[in-house]
């Protein structure tokens, strides 16, 4: 009898201490708005939808490599083109965000550019499927409303300075692999940054990306007319297999 009553005092101490600890967990965990960054751009969007069509006709979703490219080139934005880059974002952030920043605003065209935090990362290790998975989800919810698809590579970096661990080179090639033959697949436009702005040694040059990874004003400059191209194929191109 007194080992039953042991038993049962050690069995809800642990069961004391897990709820403590899932408790704990739910405390610290932060939000789905906050994890998808929802509060970002939210009054910007609201406003933006009561401005006529003309002004977001083409969205950027993005990660820091969108979001610093209106700083860095502020010419390049405006005239009907809007950013919605969030920096450190990887592809679930963004797919959790897509209805918001982008489908709500009706544009005609989406610049989708992700994975480089995937790969790094920053919400946890990277897994090729998940990845990919949300990708394809993206371009899913833009067809299915009749929005036209740009579906960018993951740009050149041999180096993460925030994750000195990581060796970005082979996944990013392998990502890009498989974004060319989905966009072939799904009848999207893929544009090719990689091939621009690549050092051909996985890297990217320090004129282009001091960093080693985020575009200087003269990388942004070399990607621009890829993108205006990619953009205007989009325009024209016959609806694509949702």
């Amino acid at each position: 009898m007194m080992l039953d009553r042991r038993i049962r005092a050690r069995a809800l101490s642990v069961l004391m201490v897990l709820g403590l600890t899932a408790a704990g967990a739910a405390a610290e965990a932060p939000s789905v708005v906050a994890f998808a960054g929802l509060e970002h751009y939210a009054a910007a969007d609201v406003q933006l939808r009561t401005r006529p069509a003309a002004e977001r006709q083409v969205v950027f979703i993005g990660d820091s490599i969108t979001e610093a490219w209106s700083a860095t080139d502020p010419s390049f934005f405006g005239r009907g083109r809007v950013n919605r880059g969030i920096s450190g974002q990887t592809t679930a952030q963004m797919l959790l965000r897509f209805r918001q920043d982008v489908i709500e605003l009706e544009p005609a065209v989406v610049h989708i550019m992700a994975g480089t935090n995937d790969i790094a990362g920053n919400a946890g290790p990277y897994d090729p499927g998940v990845t990919q998975g949300n990708l394809a989800s993206m371009v899913d919810l833009a067809l299915a409303h009749g929005i036209r698809v740009v579906l960018a590579s993951v740009p050149p970096a041999a180096r993460f300075d925030w994750r000195p661990s990581v060796q970005p080179g082979p996944p990013i090639a392998a990502l890009n692999a498989w974004l060319r033959a989905y966009a072939r697949s799904r009848g999207v436009v893929y544009v090719d940054y990689y091939s621009a702005l690549s050092d051909g040694a996985d890297g990217v040059s320090a004129e282009l990306a001091p960093d080693g990874c985020h575009p200087s004003l003269q990388g942004y400059q070399r990607m621009s007319p890829l993108t205006e191209a990619a953009i205007e194929r989009a325009r024209r191109a016959p609806a694509a297999r949702r």
